[in-house]
């Protein structure tokens, strides 16, 4: 883990490296799915660099998002500039969703949405039994949770008491279809999954000191599940749209993304 905080100014400077880096990852590779990158690259990269200890683990249900994962990594030293640059082109170790043993860290190969809490509330539950105080964080879309899976995995975790899971909702409102308001009503996922008798904080996405506040302070006597209030393909010429779900970036796309992400930090 990284030794500084999320409004420390050199943590600011290395999640702009990683959000550049996640930008030119996917315009390199003409690769969609950077709206939903985009959307989650904070809780990632503060997860990983200030959160995740050596007895933690974390799977990204959402393996969609899988450039998001690649770049933290190699920010934090754990894959090389050579590896990163092969992502999603042939022989590569890096695919367009995590897969392989070659992925630092990676318990599960994911991108069949709804199978990541289960998958987390089990390994959260074997480390019960083996008395590990590892945790378990678990990064989703807020379209998966159209999968009666998930609400399965939710009902087992509080059962079981796992108050070592703690699991984070990317919802940002835009899916493949549409909005996912449009295609189930469902906005918010907030009152949901407090009704499940979870430890439930809605919090704004891009706000990585709200983000740490919320896994330090939540109650830890149940499962926690954190909303992130995010942003689809924040900081792109297709910000909020659906477009950003699929389309791979233009060159002037590229570089209009690059400007505008370089002066939100400055």
């Amino acid at each position: 883990m990284s030794s500084y905080s999320a409004c420390d100014p050199k943590f600011k400077e290395q999640l702009l490296d990683v959000k550049l880096r996640l930008l030119r990852l996917h315009y390199e590779s003409n690769s969609g799915h950077l709206g939903g990158n985009l959307s989650c690259i904070d809780a990632v990269y503060a997860i990983h660099s200030q959160c995740l200890a050596e007895q933690d683990k974390f799977i990204l249900s959402k393996g969609h998002s899988a450039g998001a994962l690649y770049v933290t990594l190699w920010k934090l030293g754990l894959i090389s500039e050579e590896t990163l640059a092969s992502f999603n082109k042939d022989n590569t170790t890096l695919p367009a969703h995590p897969s392989g043993r070659s992925i630092p860290g990676l318990s599960f190969s994911t991108g069949s949405l709804g199978h990541g809490p289960s998958l987390a509330a089990g390994l959260a539950l074997a480390m019960k039994h083996k008395g590990s105080d590892g945790r378990v964080f678990c990064l989703c879309s807020d379209g998966e949770w159209q999968e009666g899976s998930c609400w399965e995995a939710l009902t087992f975790a509080v059962h079981q008491k796992l108050d070592n899971l703690i699991i984070l909702i990317d919802q940002n409102g835009l899916q493949g279809f549409g909005s996912t308001q449009e295609v189930i009503s469902c906005g918010d996922l907030t009152t949901r999954c407090k009704a499940f008798c979870t430890s439930t904080l809605s919090i704004d996405g891009h706000d990585n000191t709200a983000l740490l506040d919320a896994v330090n302070t939540l109650p830890h006597e149940l499962p926690r599940v954190i909303i992130l209030n995010t942003v689809k393909g924040k900081g792109l010429h297709s910000e909020g749209q659906i477009e950003c779900h699929y389309l791979p970036l233009t060159s002037e796309q590229y570089g209009r993304a690059v400007d505008r992400l370089t002066n939100s930090q400055n």
